[in-house]
């Protein structure tokens, strides 16, 4: 047990310089998630699996809270069972979220996407919707970051092979932009 935290750690601490040097991108989505709700949008949230979780952990920081009382912010994570398991089930799992993003998305909305590897289906064709009619894309992505790399607005890809060390690090990003956005609103 100890060699693997050891391990664990040491990984950590290799990827935090990597993770803070996407400061200047972090800061740019913390300014269009302000603008957003300031005209009124919201931010729809997606991810598969422990993705999926941090998607709706962010959310949930949005929508309720992170350190302080302040307005509610409109955020909604796309994990509905009944659409996804319909969506699924009518057109394929491939669509679970594109669908839900072209009912729920409106121009000036953003897609916020977690996907460790960047290559998921359903959320490369969730962000295709999302151009489509205008909402503006975010995608938090590791490894390489697949075939996803270069299709959003803004991307804060976290260059690491391990899935857990990925996953921490989207939740330090997404963390400290919801710390900075309690700050503002």
């Amino acid at each position: 047990m100890q060699q693997l935290l050891d391990q664990a750690i040491q990984e950590t601490i290799e990827l935090m310089p990597k993770v803070k040097a996407l400061g200047p991108v972090l800061a740019e989505l913390g300014a269009a998630m302000l603008k957003c709700w300031e005209n009124r949008g919201k931010i729809l949230l997606a991810g598969n699996g422990g993705s999926m979780s941090d998607a709706m952990h962010f959310g949930e920081e949005l929508t309720v809270r992170f350190k302080r009382n302040r307005r509610a912010l409109a955020a909604i994570c796309l994990c509905d069972p009944a659409a996804i398991t319909c969506a699924g089930n009518d057109f394929g799992f491939e669509t679970v979220f594109e669908r839900q993003v072209e009912a729920l998305g409106q121009p000036g909305d953003i897609l916020v996407v977690l996907t460790t590897s960047g290559n998921s289906e359903n959320i490369l064709r969730a962000v295709k919707m999302a151009k489509k009619i205008g909402v503006k894309t975010v995608s938090f992505l590791g490894k390489d970051g697949g075939q996803l790399r270069g299709q959003c607005d803004i991307e804060l890809l976290v260059p690491s092979h391990v899935t857990a060390r990925i996953q921490e690090a989207h939740k330090i990003l997404f963390h400290t932009a919801c710390d900075w956005i309690d700050s503002r609103v």
